[in-house]
């Protein structure tokens, strides 16, 4: 059972006006901060000393949420964690949280404040709304008193969840979401007793939310696309970036164009957790960073829209175009694929794991004899930090000759690649394709997906490649 809350309480006829005054394109913000952490006592601070190190970082969100708003924008992202940081137990973090209602009392927090207090940080992020004319999407945590009669009810008699929440550019508290898949790491939040689905609609475009580990799993995330239609995803994060799938910038920017949907992505910035990179990734500097761009409002109704796509079609009619007699096995993030190594310049390969064949056509240019590059395939479970499962075929830059290193992490490269065709018998629909650069920077506009199912580069790539990628989750086998 899924529990809806659109949280969009309007009539027939404003839902008409919204329509009729809808913006074809508008203009977003999101926001990849520096976190100011608290200091790791192992005890309860007061709720003063917790609320002066949340406006530390109130200040700062405030300085590129009126800088976003100077820029024209209609909305902007913040991290998840952006407001307290994530070195909790359930205690600790207790100070750091208020009571959020729901969005359904019609409350603007700036100019009434007191009627749900305390609620010091909710009232700010409301006025930073209103204020500045802007939608501001946040990231706190909300509390709810239990009792006895509840048999789950935690032993301090309140639920602690980690909490998305929306103000409108009036400073109106018009949605909130409470995470659903926590991190393992994530032991002093509690996760509602079923997933929320949470919408709401603006003159430029209807928009679902979402926090973090959730972009892994079917709900919220697909339902919230698939199903309710929403033309962006706004998506506060705290994401550790695993090379060489699973980088923010690499995987987020798959799944919206595998989705059709503009996500808004902000990361909170900590070189030491190797968190960065929605859209540069920057492993040198702490410095937090605003990125302003316009979108498309109603992307299903741009021509550039991709067209279905039936995943299998081309690898499925194809015969295997190499042996399987020099493959090997590696691991990528815990997970162990089946390789087969690319020895020459050019060429066909297959590489098969359980029902999981890949075919790569490649063409490389300028290839480096101190490069190894290897074709993989994975078709499983994944079982560590979550329980999902996938089927990927990839392309990689191995870390060196040695065979042993294919699937660690490498961040550059110097063998460029003329053309590439890449596609697999995936039983899933669901498969988001990426490409990473040299330098782990995206490719825009230098492949495209075939709605046979092959991801092909479209004249050669502008830098050496690290990883072309077709990352499928196969959500119906996921453990119940």
């Amino acid at each position: 059972m899924i529990v809806f809350q659109p949280h969009v309480y309007a009539t027939v006829f404003i839902l008409s006006i919204l329509q009729a005054f809808a913006l074809d394109s508008y203009i977003a913000a999101v926001y990849e901060h520096s976190v100011i952490l608290p200091n790791v006592t192992g005890r309860p601070v007061s709720s003063e000393d917790a609320l002066t190190l949340m406006n530390k970082n109130m200040d700062v969100l405030e300085g590129a949420i009126k800088a976003a708003a100077q820029q024209g924008a209609h909305i902007i992202v913040t991290p998840e964690d952006g407001i307290y940081g994530w070195v909790f137990k359930r205690d600790t973090i207790f100070p750091y949280l208020e009571d959020i209602p729901d969005p359904q009392v019609n409350w603007i927090p700036c100019t009434d404040p007191e009627r749900f207090a305390p609620a010091a940080v909710q009232e700010r992020l409301s006025c930073m709304a209103r204020n500045n004319s802007i939608y501001v999407v946040a990231n706190i945590g909300d509390k709810k008193p239990c009792n006895s009669s509840d048999p789950k009810c935690p032993s301090n008699g309140h639920y602690q969840y980690n909490t998305n929440v929306v103000f409108d550019s009036e400073g109106k508290l018009v949605a909130r979401y409470h995470k659903y898949n926590l991190f393992m790491s994530e032991t002093q939040f509690d996760s509602p007793k079923e997933p929320e689905i949470v919408t709401f609609n603006t003159s430029f475009g209807k928009f679902g939310i979402f926090t973090c580990f959730d972009i892994l799993f079917h709900d919220p995330a697909v339902t919230v696309v698939s199903k309710l239609h929403v033309d962006t995803v706004l998506f506060p994060t705290a994401w550790m970036n695993v090379l060489p799938h699973l980088t923010a910038i690499e995987f987020h920017s798959a799944w919206a164009m595998g989705m059709g949907v503009n996500l808004l992505a902000a990361d909170t910035h900590n070189t030491s957790l190797a968190m960065t990179g929605h859209f540069h990734y920057n492993m040198e500097t702490e410095d937090g960073h605003l990125l302003v761009a316009e979108l498309s409002s109603l992307p299903r109704l741009s021509p550039t829209y991709p067209s279905a796509v039936n995943w299998r079609a081309y690898a499925t009619s194809v015969k295997r175009f190499s042996p399987d007699d020099r493959n090997f096995s590696g691991v990528i993030f815990f997970d162990k694929f089946t390789f087969t190594e690319l020895t020459k310049p050019e060429g066909n390969r297959t590489v098969c794991q359980k029902d999981l064949c890949c075919h790569l056509s490649y063409r490389m240019t300028e290839k480096q004899e101190d490069e190894v590059y290897v074709l993989g395939a994975f078709d499983g479970l994944h079982v560590v930090e979550g329980e999902y499962y996938l089927q990927i075929c990839t392309l990689l830059k191995c870390k060196s000759t040695d065979l042993k290193t294919c699937g660690q992490p490498v961040a550059t490269a110097h063998t460029r690649f003329e053309a590439f065709s890449l596609s697999g018998t995936f039983g899933t629909s669901y498969v988001f394709p990426e490409v990473l650069l040299s330098g782990v920077q995206l490719a825009p506009g230098e492949f495209q997906v075939l709605s046979d199912g092959r991801l092909i580069s479209q004249s050669g790539t502008s830098k050496p490649v690290l990883t072309v990628t077709l990352f499928g989750r196969w959500y119906e086998k996921d453990p119940p």
